[in-house]
């Protein structure tokens, strides 16, 4: 190959190679779908894939929705599950694949027991396991779970919130049962008082466990061995230097290179308003922070770096921290937010640096309901809230910032009122309308009119109310805001049908 050649070919890769990383820090969530949910709201979201159709397991109070998902985010119901004694809320759910059987365990936090569904073959639930809390393990609120796959067998870790917490092991059977292997209560050398999040890495034929203490602020790592059982390894606590663990919340990890990572967020204590839920009181509030942590080779973490929220960042309340992408150098995590009512984007580099990319005002709290699906090469997130006037789940699509510069929103209602009617239930519907401009500042412009079309082809459609957003953020809020959900539920019983669509045009 001449020099000529072989200079083209370097400009061309290395031409590459900055396209995909622009297009990597460019990244952008873009709302494609969202759907009703049966149950009182939504606390936790899972997903799974089976036989090439792909599902998500909406959990909240008193029961599970189901749903089917295909590539472009679309959303299809197909059906529900009851909990044990209609309860819940479906606090943990994971779904993984026992010995050629597909199961999807959930975490009953007030029933206090953890129930095995069969996964069948068209995404529905089988209940095939009712596993309750005893004296020797520690079920009881259960919110956590994590399947850790073994040469001689898979087993299911289990944490969460109550009087005597700690963490337990439990064998699963083909079956889909479950047999406790070993349970280890909290005390003042491990953080599992409260394990929100866990997370499991396999480093040289070795496997570890990691979790977050969320009364306890810190985070602890654990040496699981063939048989299930565990040791303590190491444990890291909160500190207002090098990490931010006060409410330790989710926790994840990734693999870059020949380095391992555990990432760990917060719910800070500062946000909790409930007297007595929160053990220890005396803290002292010092920002908000996404903590990374590298892993030894003796599989203990070792503080590496903080990304700390500022206004540019969307971190106050993390809830959920999803792997959206991993290439061999860099991952793509998407950070869910109860106080900022968002979802984050960060970059997480070889070297363990995580840089924030954009973010999305959801218009919602995310309560744990934040899931990362991929389907033939589309990234995905599902995300819901546990606000009970909500009772929605949206997908969202991880793709290349859209310029929308010089760009504003506009989003048409046109509305057809039953006959039934009467004309001052259709004021008060126009006049609740009209004050949305008063309740939701986003909207920059709001009108509306009764239609005078000569054509014939205004489908028997009478009002159309125009919305103006400068931004997808605003559009989001609105959606779902409080006194836009109000005003559905309100007008809904006279509202005959309906016509939206948006687009986007020059200011």
């Amino acid at each position: 190959m001449t020099n000529i050649k072989i200079y083209t070919v370097l400009i061309a890769l290395l031409s590459a190679q900055i396209c995909l990383s622009q297009t990597i820090d460019d990244l952008m969530p873009y709302m494609q779908d969202f759907k009703n949910v049966s149950a009182s709201n939504t606390v936790t979201i899972t997903s799974y894939k089976k036989d090439g159709s792909h599902y998500v397991y909406a959990g909240g109070f008193e029961g599970i929705d189901i749903f089917s998902l295909n590539k472009e985010g679309k959303l299809t119901s197909i059906g529900t599950q009851k909990l044990y004694k209609k309860e819940g809320p479906a606090r943990g759910m994971v779904a993984d694949n026992i010995d050629g059987n597909d199961y999807l365990f959930v975490a009953n936090k007030h029933g206090n027991a953890i129930e095995t569904f069969k996964i069948l073959s068209d995404g529905l639930l089988e209940q095939v396991s009712l596993t309750m809390d005893t004296d020797e393990t520690h079920l009881g609120i259960a919110i956590t779970l994590q399947v850790v796959h073994m040469q001689q067998g898979s087993y299911l870790f289990i944490g969460g919130l109550e009087e005597t917490p700690g963490l337990s092991s439990f064998k699963i059977h083909n079956d889909g049962k479950l047999t406790h292997v070993q349970s280890r209560k909290d005390d003042e050398t491990i953080y599992t008082d409260g394990i929100i999040g866990m997370f499991t890495h396999k480093i040289k034929g070795k496997t570890f466990l990691y979790t977050g203490g969320f009364q306890d602020n810190g985070v602890s790592s654990f040496r699981v061995f063939e048989n299930g059982t565990f040791k303590n390894i190491n444990n890291i606590g909160d500190n207002t230097t090098d990490r931010y663990l006060t409410g330790a919340y989710p926790v994840t990890g990734v693999r870059l290179g020949n380095n391992y990572y555990v990432i760990v967020g917060h719910r800070h204590h500062k946000y909790y308003k409930r007297g007595g839920f929160i053990k220890n009181p005396d803290f002292v509030y010092h920002g908000d922070g996404v903590s990374v942590f590298k892993v030894n080779r003796k599989g203990a973490l070792v503080p590496h770096f903080v990304l700390k929220d500022d206004e540019s960042t969307k971190l106050q309340g993390q809830t959920r921290i999803e792997i959206v992408s991993v290439t061999n150098n860099e991952a793509i995590l998407a950070v869910g937010t109860r106080d900022d009512g968002s979802i984050q984007l960060c970059k997480l580099d070889e070297n363990g640096t995580l840089t924030p990319l954009n973010y999305l005002e959801t218009g919602y709290s995310i309560y744990y309901g934040l899931r990362s699906h991929q389907i033939e090469g589309t990234n995905l997130l599902i995300a819901g809230s546990n606000r009970f006037d909500l009772k929605k789940i949206a997908t969202y699509k991880v793709s290349p910032k859209i310029d929308r510069d010089g760009k504003v929103l506009r989003h048409i209602v046109n509305l057809k009122y039953k006959e039934e009617a009467t004309e001052a239930q259709v004021d008060e519907a126009v006049k609740a309308f009209e004050n949305l401009k008063n309740e939701i500042p986003e909207i920059t412009h709001l009108e509306w009119g009764v239609n005078d079309s000569k054509e014939g082809a205004s489908k028997d459609l009478t009002h159309t109310f125009t919305l103006t957003f400068n931004d997808d953020h605003a559009r989001e809020i609105y959606l779902f805001h409080e006194a836009h959900i109000a005003l559905v539920k309100k007008i809904g019983p006279i509202i005959d049908d309906v016509l939206v669509m948006d687009y986007w045009t020059k200011k």
